[in-house]
């Protein structure tokens, strides 16, 4: 199996101003085609820390891909430490330059065209990948039988020049093994006491398989991954394998071949031609927004609202004001009230509400942060939760609570 490492260049990354989020998608496009990242540096943008770098990269890994560092002034210390590593100098590449022409015309902004001379100047050394959606090209360098790919890095840019250009340069050059990828999602059991049931099962699995534990929330993703010349047989496999799991975990396991719980309830929600509403309030849209993420959700999302306050909960949800003044607005009881009134209003087989305290300060009726109360209402069937997350802030409050009521109600789906 080829190894890679992934340089990631700009002070804007160290100071924790802007996350790295092209790393992430990188390994993932990677790992799918065979290629495993080793490594994962992240450094400033200095000429003898690129180099230093470079040299330790090239030491661990086949494929060294690095991601930001590339301006549009002649300064640029990427191409600098490039040129200077392999013994190159940089030059006016007239072929990018006119792909860059054409860019900047195609946008209206010839005028810039001159100011932005400079990303067309790469070393001379290397193969460039053309950029179609931004100004700095991608060059390709050879290190003996090692490559280098270094790639702007906003990822609007470097998304379509790893798929669609260095992916499959990369699948035609290495010659590389198929890889098929399984997700088996398991819900209702600790991850270490998962462990335990299957280990029986894990050690029998063939040598061209891998398994990965992932918990999300408070469901676990098993991701089975074998590799192989054969495509086809490796799918057979793979299925062959999770049959293997039915036995042991059947009714812990609530997908397996989706990975977004989203994705997963999705597909309940079409096949069993059922509808759905939100009425979220500590949520704040958040599962309106996860509910909306798949592409044909009009099927099965009607509405939602996001009654963040007290009276808006009364006016438009209709939640009694007496309910209110009796165990306050983050209750079960109002919970309860909030995902009637959604259902009635949107008119859906399913509706959910939330309500809850996501802090950093306590609610306004002094309940503690990290409280929050969620119901389930599919037909005329209400289930309410309750969970207490203090140790969770605000972003991270909103994501797990919203992947937990629906991940609760896929189980209340596939069990009914």
């Amino acid at each position: 199996m080829k190894n890679a490492v992934l340089i990631t260049i700009g002070d804007e990354i160290l100071s924790g101003n802007t996350v790295d989020t092209n790393s992430n998608f990188i390994a993932n496009e990677l790992k799918n085609i065979g290629i495993k990242v080793s490594q994962i540096f992240t450094i400033s943008d200095e000429i003898d820390i690129i180099k230093s770098t470079l040299k330790s990269a090239f030491e661990i890994g086949d494929l060294v891909i690095t991601t930001g560092g590339l301006g549009p002034t002649r300064d640029d210390r990427t191409k600098k430490a490039l040129a200077e590593f392999f013994d190159d100098e940089i030059a006016l590449d007239k072929v990018t330059f006119e792909h860059l022409k054409a860019y900047m015309e195609k946008r209206g902004r010839i005028e810039i065209l001159e100011r932005n001379r400079e990303q067309a100047f790469v070393p001379t050394k290397s193969v460039v990948f053309q950029n179609h959606y931004g100004t700095a090209p991608c060059m390709m360098m050879q290190n003996g039988e090692k490559l280098s790919f270094s790639l702007p890095g906003v990822p609007y840019e470097v998304k379509p020049l790893i798929k669609d250009q260095i992916i499959p340069y990369l699948k035609e050059k290495f010659s590389l093994n198929y890889i098929s990828t399984r997700i088996v999602s398991v819900v209702g059991i600790p991850e270490s006491i998962l462990a335990d049931k299957i280990e029986e099962w894990e050690l029998a699995l063939p040598e061209n398989m891998a398994l990965s534990y992932l918990p999300v929330g408070t469901r676990v993703k098993l991701r089975l991954a074998a590799t192989g010349e054969n495509e086809q047989f490796l799918q057979i496999q793979l299925e062959n394998q999770i049959q293997k799991l039915f036995p042991i975990i059947g009714e812990n396991i609530i997908a397996t071949d989706e990975d977004k719980i989203e994705k997963i309830l999705a597909e309940i929600l079409n096949e069993k031609e059922l509808t759905i509403s939100t009425s979220e309030s500590c949520t704040g849209g958040e599962l309106a927004k996860l509910l909306t993420s798949n592409s044909g959700s009009s099927k099965y999302f009607i509405g939602g609202i996001v009654a963040y306050a007290t009276e808006k909960k009364v006016d438009i949800l209709n939640v009694s004001e007496g309910t209110i003044e009796r165990f306050t607005v983050v209750s079960e009881e109002v919970a309860r009230e909030m995902a009637e009134g959604c259902q009635n209003l949107f008119k859906t087989d399913i509706s959910l509400s939330t309500t809850g305290v996501a802090g950093p300060g306590k609610g306004e009726d002094g309940k503690d942060v990290g409280t929050v109360y969620y119901t389930i209402r599919v037909h005329s069937k209400s289930e309410t939760f309750k969970l207490y997350l203090p140790h969770l802030d605000r972003p991270d409050f909103v994501s797990f609570v919203s992947q937990k009521v629906i991940q609760d109600l896929v189980g209340i789906l596939i069990n009914k």
